[in-house]
């Protein structure tokens, strides 16, 4: 996340997204690990992080 914070800070955005995906051969078939959250950076950005 506070990584997340200097990207949006460098593009003077207040919020941004973050998809992660799972290449695992052995991941759960995607409707089962598909996820989708909200977060908050250190400096109070959101973030909006899916998990695929």
């Amino acid at each position: 996340m506070e990584k997340l914070d200097g990207y949006l800070a460098r593009l003077g955005q207040y919020s941004g997204w973050l998809v992660i995906f799972d290449r695992r051969e052995n991941a759960p078939e995607i409707e089962e690990r598909l996820k989708t959250e909200i977060h908050t950076t250190p400096i109070g950005r959101s973030v909006t992080v899916i998990r695929a």
